[in-house]
C-alpha cells in the first residue's frame, strides 16, 4: 500500500482553504469537503496514512493538485550513491528510490519524503537548511524595509 501521511492531507487542506476559502465560514468547496472526511476518518480510526489507490475520487483529485504544487524529487544534486553509498548523503533516499524514482507514484514518493523529511540526517535538511534559512532571512528583512518606504515616503 502506498501511504499519503496524514501531514499531506493537513497540507493538501491548507492548500485548497487558500484556494478555495468558505464564503461564509461554514460552507466548502466539493474537493476541500472530499479532503476533510478522509481527514476525519483517519483521525477518527487513528490511522496515521490513507491508501492513495482507494481514497475517493474527488479527494484523490484534490490531493493530486497539492501534489503538482510540491517539489518532486528531494535530490540536491549531491548524490553519493552513485560513489556507491547505500543511502545518499545529500536527499537521503536509499540507491534502489533514487534508481526507481521516476516509477514510483505520488504516494509512494511522499513516503519517502516523509521518512527522509522525519529523519533530517541529509545534508538537504542541514548543511544546505542552514543556507535556505539565511535566504529566507535576508528575503524576510527585504520584504520588510520595503514594506516600510511607503510609509516613510509619505511622511517626508
Amino acid at each position: 500500500m502506498a501511504g499519503i501521511h496524514i501531514t499531506d492531507i493537513e497540507a493538501a487542506i491548507n492548500y485548497w482553504r487558500q484556494r478555495q476559502p468558505s464564503p461564509d465560514g461554514v460552507m466548502l468547496s466539493k474537493l476541500l469537503r472530499a479532503l476533510a472526511e478522509v481527514y476525519a476518518l483517519m483521525v477518527f480510526y487513528k490511522a496515521e496514512e490513507a491508501d492513495e489507490f482507494t481514497m475517493p475520487a474527488d479527494a484523490a483529485e484534490a490531493w493530486q493538485a497539492w501534489y503538482a504544487t510540491t517539489p518532486d524529487t528531494p535530490c540536491i544534486a549531491i548524490c553519493s550513491t552513485s560513489q556507491g553509498d547505500a543511502d545518499c548523503k545529500g536527499c537521503g533516499r536509499t540507491f534502489e528510490e533514487v534508481q526507481l524514482w521516476t516509477e514510483m507514484t505520488a504516494g509512494e514518493k511522499r513516503a519517502v519524503w516523509h521518512r527522509i523529511t522525519r529523519e533530517g540526517t541529509a545534508w538537504r535538511f542541514n548543511r544546505y537548511a542552514e543556507r535556505a534559512a539565511e535566504d529566507r532571512t535576508l528575503a524576510r528583512q527585504a520584504a520588510e524595509a520595503q514594506s516600510l518606504l511607503p510609509f516613510k515616503a509619505s511622511e517626508a
